[in-house]
């Protein structure tokens, strides 16, 4: 519209209220559209189990205010999250497709940790724990995008960003290893692991999403 005598403010607040009650009378799918649709909620249940079996130590450990702030962070964040999927946006989670059976996940994780560890502690064993189960519980989310055959490019972004989160740790560990003599095999195992998880991802990534394509698998 061009140029024109201002509105009075009555009318200013009457279109505000009827767009308002537009906005209202919409169904509750369309107002949250692109919320959660694509997004596992059970790779983002596996994630908060992740960091709540990891940073228990806080209660027990005081390393530093940062240290401890940060761990509330990621647990705090990891269940908003969570609750977000499946209570505020849970018109828009696809639930039909988020169908991987993640005891399959959590019980032999568990069990190799009480095997295979570096001290029979509890808190020990819970960290090793999230370590063996953060390597593969991104798999629901992969088995969710093969399931629908294609993701949304948010979700690509989303796969992208936690795959080279992954593989930061790797040159992470190389730093340490040649800087301080740091070694943890257990950690460096299950990183290569899930980093293995990636790499098909991010050739699809790269050679689709990136080109402003839909990434989509292969027939």
């Amino acid at each position: 519209m061009g140029a024109g005598l201002p509105l009075p403010s009555g009318a200013v607040r009457t279109d505000r209220r009827t767009q308002a009650a537009g906005d209202a009378r919409r169904p509750a799918g369309r107002r949250q559209e692109a919320q959660s649709p694509g997004i596992s909620g059970k790779s983002q249940v596996l994630f908060a189990v992740v960091f709540t079996a990891r940073y228990l130590d806080l209660f027990t450990n005081y390393i530093s205010l940062y240290n401890t702030c940060m761990k509330v962070v990621y647990i705090a964040c990891s269940f908003t999250t969570v609750w977000m999927i499946y209570s505020k946006f849970k018109a828009t989670y696809d639930g039909n497709h988020d169908t991987f059976r993640v005891e399959f996940l959590v019980v032999p994780t568990a069990i190799l940790a009480f095997l295979v560890n570096h001290d029979f502690t509890p808190l020990e064993i819970l960290w090793t724990f999230s370590i063996y189960l953060e390597s593969v519980a991104i798999l629901p989310q992969l088995f969710m995008v093969s399931k629908t055959g294609e993701a949304e490019t948010i979700t690509s972004h989303y796969l992208f960003a936690l795959g080279v989160y992954r593989t930061l740790y790797l040159f992470n560990w190389i730093w340490r290893y040649h800087f301080e003599g740091f070694f943890d095999l257990i950690a460096i195992v299950a990183g290569l692991v899930q980093t293995v998880l990636y790499c098909d991802f991010f050739y699809l990534y790269i050679t689709k999403v990136l080109k402003g394509k839909k990434l989509s698998l292969p027939a």
